[in-house]
C-alpha cells in the first residue's frame, strides 16, 4: 500500500472510532463536570496511543531500511533487503538495493584499478631495490673485501664487521624485494610460492605449517595473486600481533572452487577494529568475487578463510 494511503487510513480509523463515541452514553455538560473531563482525557489518550501504535506498524519497513543502511558494508557484498508488497516504501527499498548493486560494481572496478596500479608500483620498487641498491651494496661488499685483504689485521677486523653489516643489509633488501614482487609465483606457481612464504615466516618462536592440495583447478593470474597476497597479509598479522606459537596455512579444493585458510593459536582478534591490512584483504577478495571471513578459530586464536569461486569451464 502507498505510504500516503497507509497513513491516511490509519488516521481515518482513529477518527472513525472517535466519532463512534458520539453514539455512546457519554454526554458533556456545560460547564464540563470533572468526571466528564476525565473521560474525555482518557479517550484522547487512548486515541493517541492507538494512532502511535498503528503508525509504528505502518512505518516498520522504513525502520528496517534505516537499520540496513547503517550496517551495510561495501567490503562485504551481497546483503540486500527483501521487497514486500508495492507502494512508495517498496519502491524505496528496491531503489536502495539497485544503488547497492551499482556501488558494489563501481567499488569492484575501482578496487581492481587501484590494486593493479599498486602491483605495478610494487614491481617498480622491487626492481629498483634489486637493480640499483642491490648492485650498489654488492659493489660495496666486494670493495670492502678487497680493502680488507690488504689492510693491517686490526683494520681488517673492523672491515670484516662492516662486510657482515653490508651483507645483512643486502639480504634484507632482497627479502623486501621478494615480498614486493613474488617472482617465485610467476616462475614456479602458487603452491611453491606459498611453501616459500611459509618458510620465510618460520622462526624459532613461530612454527608455520602448510597443507597444500596438489590437484587444484586451473587458476588465473589474478586469482593466484589474490591468494598469495591474502596469505602474506594473514601470516604478517599473525607474526606481528597474535603472539601465536603455531599457525597453519592450508589451500584446498572445495565445491565452490578453492579455499585458503590461515589459523593460529594466538590471542585472537577480540574487539579490535579492522585495520588497513584486513580491509586490504577484503578489497582483494572483491577483485575476484571471493568471500572472506575472519574471526575466532574453533580452538581459539584467529582464523582467516578465503573462498574463491572457480568457473566450471576452467576446471
Amino acid at each position: 500500500m502507498a505510504l500516503f494511503r497507509r497513513i491516511f487510513l490509519l488516521n481515518a480509523v482513529v477518527l472513525i472510532v472517535a466519532t463512534g463515541l458520539l453514539l455512546g452514553p457519554v454526554t458533556v455538560s456545560t460547564p464540563v463536570l470533572l468526571t466528564e473531563a476525565a473521560i474525555l482525557v482518557l479517550g484522547l489518550a487512548a486515541m493517541l496511543v492507538a494512532n502511535a501504535a498503528l503508525l509504528r506498524v505502518g512505518l516498520a519497513p522504513l525502520q528496517r531500511l534505516t537499520r540496513a543502511m547503517t550496517t551495510i558494508d561495501l567490503l562485504q557484498p551481497g546483503r540486500r533487503i527483501a521487497v514486500d508488497g508495492r507502494g512508495e516504501i517498496a519502491e524505496l527499498i528496491a531503489a536502495f538495493d539497485a544503488m547497492l548493486d551499482r556501488l558494489e560494481s563501481e567499488r569492484a572496478a575501482s578496487t581492481a584499478r587501484a590494486l593493479s596500479a599498486q602491483e605495478s608500483e610494487r614491481h617498480r620498487i622491487a626492481r629498483e631495490l634489486h637493480d640499483e641498491i642491490g648492485q650498489t651494496l654488492t659493489a660495496v661488499l666486494l670493495e670492502l673485501k678487497r680493502i680488507a685483504d690488504h689492510a693491517p689485521p686490526a683494520v681488517a677486523k673492523e672491515l670484516h664487521q662492516a662486510q657482515e653489516t653490508t651483507r645483512a643489509s643486502l639480504e634484507e633488501i632482497r627479502r623486501i624485494a621478494r615480498r614486493l614482487r613474488p617472482g617465485i609465483l610467476e616462475e614456479l606457481g602458487l603452491t611453491r610460492a606459498l611453501k616459500a612464504l611459509s618458510d620465510e615466516f618460520r622462526t624459532p618462536e613461530l612454527l608455520v605449517r602448510h597443507h597444500l592440495d596438489s590437484d587444484l583447478p586451473p587458476l588465473g593470474h589474478d586469482v593466484e595473486l589474490v591468494l598469495y597476497r591474502v596469505a602474506q597479509e594473514g601470516l604478517t598479522n599473525t607474526a606481528r600481533h597474535s603472539c601465536a606459537r603455531h599457525v597453519d596455512l592450508s589451500l584446498h579444493r572445495v565445491a565452490e572452487g578453492v579455499q585458503l585458510r590461515i589459523r593460529d593459536d594466538g590471542r585472537g582478534v577480540g574487539d579490535a577494529s579492522e585495520g588497513a591490512g584486513i580491509r586490504g584483504m577484503r578489497e582483494r577478495a572483491l577483485l575476484v568475487g571471493a568471500s572472506l571471513t575472519l574471526g575466532p578459530g574453533a580452538g581459539g586464536g584467529t582464523e582467516v578463510c578465503l573462498t574463491v569461486p572457480v568457473d566450471d569451464r576452467s576446471r
